[in-house]
């Protein structure tokens, strides 16, 4: 997740799990658009 946020410059610090959730995705997202042809897709891990 360190280098998702590093390469898109966010943070996520918000205090809802849910809303956290959905900006991460949208992190990954956003990611996987620009790496489509090279790399397969990335996936979140949740522990």
């Amino acid at each position: 997740m360190v280098r998702v946020k590093k390469l898109l410059g966010g943070t996520v610090s918000l205090g809802n799990h849910t809303t956290q959730t959905s900006a991460t995705d949208a992190m990954i997202k956003a990611l996987n658009k620009l790496t489509r042809p090279d790399i397969p897709n990335i996936k979140a891990i949740v522990q």
